[in-house]
C-alpha cells in the first residue's frame, strides 16, 4: 500500500495552489512518493483502524489522478490499494454478514465486486499506457496480449489480474464473469515466467483461488493444481502466510470434503506469530479473523460429523 508524508503533504499544498504547470510537477511529486513510499498500514495491528483510515488515502490517489491520469506509480497505488480493501475490508465480511442479514451480505458482496472491477479499471489504465491496445487483446487473445508485458511491469500485471480474479471470485458464478477467467489465467501465468517469486507466493495463491472458480473441470484434476500451487506459495513464503493455508483450506480442503485437513491447516495459519514479521502482520491479522471464522462454521461446511472417539 502507501503512505503519506509531511514532504507529500507540502507537495499537496503547492498543487492545489500554484499555477497549472508547477501543479501538475508538484502532483506527480506527491504521485512519486505515495506510490514509492512505504507502508506503515502493512505492520499495523488493528484491522479496524486501517479500514477506516484506506479509504482518505484511497480517494487521495484518485484526486491526483484526476491531474496525471497516466501516472504509472499511482496507477498501480490505485489498482493494488483498491483491491486490498475491497477484498480484505468488504468481501471478507460479506460472508460474515450473511449469517445476520442476508440482504447486508448480499450489499457487501456486490460492493466488493465494484471496488475490485474499479481497481481492475486502474490496472488497465497503467497497462494500456504502456502497452497500447492491451486492453483488446486481453478480451480476444488473452495469452498474446500478456506476453507484450515485461517484467518491469509485473506489479500492474498482477495487480490487474489478481483484481479481475477477486471481482469474479465475489460474483459467485456469474457466467458473465466467469468468461473472463482466460483473462486473468493469461496474466497470471505471465507474471509467473517474469518473476515467480513475485510477492513470496502471491502468484502462486492467486492461481490457487482461480482454480476453485473454474468450470467444467474433474474434481479430481482441480484438487492436483491446487495442491500444486499451495505447496509452491507455501515454499516461497516459507509458512509465513496465514493466508496461504487459509485460502488452501476454503478453496480445496471444503470441496473435497476433507474435514481434517481442514482444521489442520486452520490451525497453522493461527499457530503463526503475526508479530515475528512486522512487515506481514497485517495481512496475517485479517486471514486469521478468517480462519477463525471459518472453524466456527466448520459443521455448516462438512456433511460428516466430526469422528468420535
Amino acid at each position: 500500500m502507501y503512505r503519506t508524508s509531511q514532504f507529500a503533504a507540502t507537495l499537496l499544498i503547492a498543487a492545489i495552489s500554484g499555477g497549472c504547470s508547477i501543479k501538475r510537477v508538484a502532483v506527480n511529486k506527491l504521485g512519486d512518493a505515495l506510490a514509492s513510499g512505504g507502508s506503515t498500514y502493512e505492520s499495523d495491528d488493528d484491522p479496524d483502524l486501517v479500514a477506516e483510515a484506506l479509504p482518505f488515502g484511497l480517494k487521495l490517489i484518485e484526486s491526483l489522478l484526476a491531474q496525471s491520469p497516466k501516472h504509472k506509480g499511482l496507477l498501480l497505488a490505485a489498482a493494488s490499494g483498491f483491491t486490498e480493501y475491497g477484498y480484505a475490508f468488504v468481501d471478507t465480511r460479506a460472508d460474515e454478514a450473511m449469517g445476520d442479514s442476508l440482504d447486508r451480505g448480499k450489499y457487501l458482496r456486490y460492493r466488493a465486486r465494484r471496488l475490485c472491477m474499479r481497481a481492475h479499471g486502474y490496472g488497465l489504465r497503467g497497462l494500456e499506457a504502456a502497452y497500447p491496445g492491451i486492453s483488446a487483446g486481453l478480451d480476444s487473445a488473452p495469452e498474446t496480449a500478456a506476453a507484450r508485458v515485461r517484467k518491469a511491469d509485473i506489479g500492474l500485471l498482477y495487480w490487474t489480474a489478481a483484481s479481475l480474479g477477486l471481482a469474479i471470485s465475489s460474483s459467485k458464478g456469474d457466467p458473465e464473469m466467469l468468461a473472463q477467467v482466460p483473462a486473468v489465467d493469461a496474466m497470471l501465468q505471465r507474471a509467473r515466467q517474469l518473476d515467480e517469486g513475485f510477492g513470496a507466493g502471491a502468484i502462486w495463491e492467486a492461481l490457487l483461488s482461480l482454480e476453485s472458480a473454474r468450470a467444467g473441470v474433474k474434481p479430481e484434476v482441480q484438487q492436483e493444481r491446487m495442491r500444486r500451487f499451495f505447496d509452491k506459495a507455501l515454499s516461497l513464503s516459507k509458512g509465513e502466510h496465514a493466508s496461504t493455508f487459509v485460502s488452501y483450506a476454503e478453496n480445496a480442503s471444503v470441496p473435497a470434503q476433507d474435514r481434517a485437513r481442514f482444521q489442520e491447516l486452520l490451525g497453522k495459519a493461527l499457530a503463526i506469530d503475526a508479530d515475528r514479521k512486522p512487515e506481514n502482520r497485517l495481512a496475517n491479522l485479517i486471514s486469521q479473523r478468517r480462519a477463525r471464522w471459518l472453524l466456527a462454521r466448520t459443521d455448516e461446511l462438512f456433511l460428516e460429523p466430526a469422528p468420535t472417539n
